[in-house]
């Protein structure tokens, strides 16, 4: 059912972060929101500290654009990627002091840590997906199937597959163990920019130079829900961690998010001058962040997380996290477009409230509820692997019985 929503609950600007020097290509927030990375085509990282007063790292060392940005999840490292052709993973601290790897023979476009920590995944114009051991970034293997470059790739939350998105106009699925393509997603009419997974693991979202957003089953790979929304290139997108919503950044200089749970657009945000270029949620899903051609960082508290997080967390089921309540393809157009209309530049303040956090006890019992689902999805899939060996011997004892009465004379 959806909820009234006031105008308390529009998403609200808070914080805007000035240090770049050229666009900003990539965000990403600790684990837990003290600080925020950003990546920009001035060859710098930038680390946030949302605190007031608090100052800001500038870490310098990669020789061109730096791509991409993320934090591994115990937030105590952050890789980037770079133009470069290299990786570097770095601590986020004052020293600043990083390892580098040559990880491609190409630009680097992507960098994501799996959720053990323990390895990384990286992307490249060298039409190779790579994964490494964080520790002493040792080189794992290789996996090759891309025909052009390849702009993201990440692992799913269980740390079993990893999908990637390609200018080859694809987006594949790759079984982490057996370092296969398990399927190959063919609908995008131009380069893939971005992919992200569904917090449950069960669907990937994905966006495009076709201005298009798209969600497929991981199991079934089938189109569950298709947005045509944006007017140019959609270039970043992130799924808010309770699955039911998407934040999604596109040239035509807006972000947008989706209820996913409705299959429709609940808001279009005006902050950056020129494309929008990045966007990611926090990993509470309480704040959300954006980066632009306009150099700008900007972090934006959610406010629809507090109401609706808690209620859709109890009741959501992860395998049916993303149907459409008639089961169909989602309408391409044609919703309601609240816009929330964001400050210009001119306008904001120098410094802005530091955002409120929550309070211990919801802190807690929001990652208490975020264990169990995990627990609840790990064993929803390990009886669906015995369901499926079950079937697979039924099946096999209907053969055997089949055979033992075509042999047995009448």
């Amino acid at each position: 059912m959806a909820m009234a929503r006031s105008s308390q609950e529009d998403p609200s600007l808070e914080r805007h972060f000035k240090g770049h020097r050229d666009a900003v290509t990539s965000v990403d927030f600790s684990l837990n929101r003290k600080q925020l990375a950003s990546g920009s085509m001035d060859s710098c990282l930038m680390v946030w500290n949302t605190k007031p007063q608090s100052r800001a790292y500038r870490f310098t060392g990669h020789k061109d654009a730096v791509t991409c940005v993320c934090f591994s999840p115990s937030g105590h490292l952050l890789a980037s990627a770079s133009r470069d052709k290299t990786v570097r993973i770095w601590v986020p601290n004052v020293k600043g002091e990083s390892t580098v790897f040559r990880a491609h023979t190409a630009t680097v476009r992507s960098v994501h840590f799996c959720s053990d920590g323990q390895s990384l995944v990286t992307a490249s114009d060298d039409k190779t997906v790579k994964v490494w051991s964080t520790h002493r970034q040792k080189f794992l293997f290789s996996l090759s199937q891309h025909i052009n470059w390849v702009r993201c790739a990440k692992f799913s939350p269980d740390g079993r597959l990893i999908v990637s998105a390609s200018d080859d106009k694809t987006v594949r699925l790759w079984d982490k163990a057996s370092r296969e393509c398990i399927y190959s997603f063919c609908e995008h009419d131009g380069f893939v920019t971005s992919v992200d997974f569904h917090p449950s693991g069960t669907s990937i979202a994905a966006g495009g130079m076709d201005n298009t957003v798209k969600v497929w089953d991981v199991r079934t790979h089938r189109l569950l829900q298709h947005y045509q929304l944006h007017s140019a290139a959609v270039n970043a997108l992130s799924f808010h961690p309770s699955g039911n919503y998407l934040v999604t950044a596109s040239s035509d200089s807006t972000l947008k998010i989706l209820d996913l749970m409705e299959g429709r657009l609940l808001y279009t945000l005006h902050g950056h001058q020129g494309p929008a270029t990045a966007a990611a949620f926090s990993r509470t899903g309480e704040y959300f962040a954006s980066g632009g051609s306009d150099e700008q960082v900007m972090v934006w508290r959610s406010n629809f997380d507090v109401t609706d997080c808690r209620e859709t967390v109890k009741v959501q089921r992860p395998s049916a996290a993303l149907a459409s309540p008639a089961g169909n393809l989602l309408p391409d157009e044609g919703f309601a477009v609240p816009a929330v209309p964001g400050r210009s530049q001119e306008s904001l303040p120098s410094q802005s409230p530091e955002p409120v956090d929550p309070t211990p006890t919801l802190t807690s019992t929001l990652g208490h509820i975020v264990g169990q689902l995990d627990v609840l999805t790990q064993t929803v899939s390990i009886l669906e692997q015995r369901l499926t060996l079950a079937e697979d011997r039924l099946k096999q004892c209907l053969e055997s019985q089949q055979l033992i009465l075509q042999r047995t004379p009448p």
